[in-house]
């Protein structure tokens, strides 16, 4: 692809830049908080697993997402059927 006329390339780089560090600290906390909590439970404590966990509680309530009755302190990966 040729490069197009008037594009400053080196603000172009420090904006690809930047992103790339915004995306990586997120990445970095991501990656720290999975050690610890479920990736699949909510700010709510709602399960948004497609499958199934044997921390879910089910609520009957159609259309409503299970609650997350693991502990944030426990190793949750075990939980998964697979």
């Amino acid at each position: 692809m040729p490069p197009q006329e008037g594009v400053d390339r080196e603000a172009l780089k420090a904006s690809l830049s930047r992103l790339w560090d915004i995306y990586k600290d997120m990445g970095d906390v991501a990656a720290r908080v999975s050690a610890w909590r479920c990736p699949y439970k909510d700010r709510l404590d709602r399960c948004t697993a497609g499958f199934g966990c044997r921390n879910q509680l089910h609520t009957g309530v159609p259309g409503e997402l299970p609650k997350c009755t693991g502990s944030d302190d426990l190793d949750y990966r075990g939980a998964w059927e697979v």
